[in-house]
């Protein structure tokens, strides 16, 4: 809708065609009342005038003449005119004069021949160019016909009731007052679902903290715009996983091939030089068969969870295993277990969720040895592990956890890391329904907290 070339908003439009709907629907019926209660009060004004009137016909009945009896009795209304018609129409007796127009086509006699009375409620005069109001009564031999002139009491008399009209105008703003208001809720969610679709049609960044009024038509909107949102990051994580991929994949195929460029333009090269080459050439290829080994379990981490099968698991007995694995290998391993800790999960992702830790600490804490505890506490399994090494920055410590995240990038791919353990680690907890956190460790070192729940939370849950 648009007014003086300014286009009106939602809210505005909606409120405007409903206001039009609600005014007409009180403007209807409030002249249906006005019209019935006016046409009420004429029906009570012919009905005082029809007593006279048969007072009068009674008075007839009995030899009085008009002029006799309105002498004797008082008219209800002052400047009350009386006529007597003949059933042909023609006047026989007229207070204010003795017409000689035929009145059968008078509204009130031809319904007083019909159906014994009736009654005009204004009409002009002919003879006397006053305005009155007729009421009329039909008897075997004449009609009895009282005229009150419409003056400014009986006009008084015959109108509406103006309290109820203003009564009628409170209840339309108070209408007004509702109706802005609900449809501000609406107009409200409907110009922040459109502004969001404008975002999103421009492919500007939407949040999911949008703001909506708490109505359904809100909760569909904020549905729309989270799922909006998770589709969003979801994908910047595709293209963030995708340009970080394509990254590390460059630095051990730049590697190989700077290897395999040497080994064909030199073909003379010493039997020592020419294994150093190959070995840099296997490395690498290692490194890039690690890559895609994490990336593989990364995405079946977060895609293919119906695959994956669990069964009953003790934690002590993987973490047992693991630590056995590593013990000659790095770090000291010293793990105290308080119980078995039943889980339900799967026994690859969990040994290769510790698998992770103890290799980055080996690689990265500077640390003398590697301490894992395990307790049940609040239907929960509680791991962790924790080093006495240099620990991890601050600022880095919300990070670890995400891909390709290095706190320092070139030891890390000097050690042969891919980027991805930690982020292996977090998914696989999340996998098992648990949580994780890292923090550094007084007075030095890193700590690694997981809680997961014990089998007998998991049964309760299914």
């Amino acid at each position: 809708m648009v007014m003086a070339g300014i286009r009106l908003t939602f809210h505005w439009r909606l409120f405007v065609l409903l206001m039009a709907f609600s005014l007409v629907l009180v403007a209807s019926f409030v002249s249906f009342q006005y019209i019935r209660e006016k046409h009420y009060k004429a029906e009570q004004l012919d009905e005082m005038l029809q007593l006279y009137n048969m007072q009068i016909a009674d008075a007839l009945e009995l030899g009085v003449e008009p002029e006799d009896f309105a002498k004797r009795h008082p008219a209800p209304i002052d400047g009350l005119r009386i006529s007597l018609i003949g059933r042909d129409g023609n006047v026989i007796y007229d207070s204010e004069g003795n017409p000689t127009v035929n009145h059968l086509s008078r509204p009130e006699v031809a319904q007083a021949l019909d159906e014994g009375s009736g009654f005009d409620v204004r009409r002009l005069s002919q003879t006397t160019n006053v305005t009155y109001f007729y009421s009329a009564l039909a008897t075997p031999d004449i009609i009895v016909r009282t005229a009150a002139p419409y003056s400014v009491t009986l006009s008084e008399l015959l109108s509406a009731d103006r309290g109820f009209l203003w009564y009628m105008l409170a209840v339309t703003l108070l209408m007004c007052l509702i109706a802005y208001f609900a449809t501000r809720k609406l107009g409200v969610a409907i110009e922040r679902l459109n502004q969001f679709a404008a975002r999103a049609e421009r492919g500007e960044k939407v949040y999911a903290d949008a703001s909506f009024p708490n109505n359904e038509l809100g909760e569909i909107s904020r549905h729309i715009v989270k799922l909006y949102a998770s589709q969003q990051q979801a994908m910047e994580m595709k293209h963030r996983l995708t340009n970080n991929l394509n990254h590390e994949l460059k630095t051990p195929l730049a590697a190989m091939q700077v290897c395999l460029e040497t080994l064909m333009s030199h073909p003379d090269l010493t039997k020592e030089k020419r294994m150093q080459f190959l070995e840099r050439c296997y490395g690498n290829s290692q490194r890039l068969q690690s890559l895609l080994a994490d990336v593989s379990m990364i995405t079946r981490l977060e895609h293919g969870e119906r695959q994956i099968t669990t069964e009953p698991l003790s934690i002590a007995d993987v973490i047992q295993t693991v630590a056995d694995e590593y013990q000659d290998q790095g770090l000291p391993i010293i793990f105290e277990p308080k119980g078995s800790a039943e889980v339900m999960g799967n026994r690859q992702l969990l040994e290769s969720l510790f698998q992770n830790l103890i290799s980055n600490a080996n690689s990265y804490s500077q640390g003398t040895e590697i301490r894992i505890s395990l307790s049940e506490e609040s239907g929960k399994a509680q791991v962790v592990v924790e080093d006495d090494g240099v620990g991890i920055p601050e600022e880095h410590l919300p990070h670890i956890f995400e891909r390709f995240y290095r706190v320092d990038k070139g030891r890390s791919r000097k050690n042969g890391g891919t980027g991805l353990g930690l982020a292996i680690v977090k998914n696989t907890v999340l996998f098992h329904h648990g949580a994780i956190s890292a923090s550094n460790r007084l007075p030095h070192g890193l700590k690694v907290s997981i809680s997961l729940p014990l089998i007998f939370n998991e049964i309760e849950k299914k």
